[in-house]
């Protein structure tokens, strides 16, 4: 695997004080001047990597989805067992993804996906790989008849579907406790769901 050029490396850089301040200030709210400001440089070195914000924007939603990737961490080459089983549901239904991107943007972008063909193509990318990577691990169990479910794929959709409106609803809520309890009652939903104790 070869290095990153300097070249993605300032891209990636750009990117990531975008990312702050589209958070800090909303995305409606930021331009590449106030980004070049922040970085205390031209805007104009700014526009040579990205000529308009729209650029910008498009680069900022595939970093947004990247880090939504890194909350599921499945390896579909894996051979999992149950005990990884559990732990997957441990991070999925966790705080660690709130702390990975900033709901406000992430939902910003996916109600533009509704109008943007193209951003919506890569909402749902990440979306059905996700639920295929899950539906290929709870296939296996089921295989080696360690979960008994009739059908291993609609499940990994409901728990999906399940996790997406659990998302929603949570980032909505603003006493910590409350969220904490949250998501061990939808953990222990998901475990029914699964027919594991």
């Amino acid at each position: 695997m070869g290095r990153k050029s300097i070249k993605d490396i300032r891209k990636q850089e750009i990117i990531k004080v975008f990312y702050k301040v589209a958070k800090k200030i909303g995305y409606a709210n930021t331009s590449i001047a106030k980004v070049a400001k922040v970085m205390n440089i031209n805007p104009s070195l700014i526009i040579h990597y990205f000529a308009t914000k729209e650029d910008l924007k498009e680069a900022l939603i595939d970093y947004l989805l990247e880090r939504y990737l890194l909350i599921f961490n499945i390896d579909k080459e894996k051979d999992y067992s149950l005990t990884d089983l559990y732990d997957i549901i441990d991070r999925l239904f966790s705080k660690k993804w709130n702390k990975l991107f900033d709901d406000s943007l992430f939902y910003d972008f996916y109600a533009e996906s509704f109008r943007n063909k193209q951003i919506r193509r890569k909402y749902i990318t990440i979306l059905d790989s996700l639920r295929s990577m899950l539906s290929t691990i709870l296939a296996k169990l089921n295989d080696r008849e360690q979960l008994r479910l009739t059908n291993p794929a609609h499940t990994a959709d409901l728990i999906f579907i399940f996790l997406d409106g659990a998302y929603f609803y949570l980032s909505l809520v603003e006493d910590k406790s409350m969220v904490e309890n949250r998501l061990n009652q939808y953990k222990e939903e998901v475990y029914d769901l699964l027919k594991l104790t």
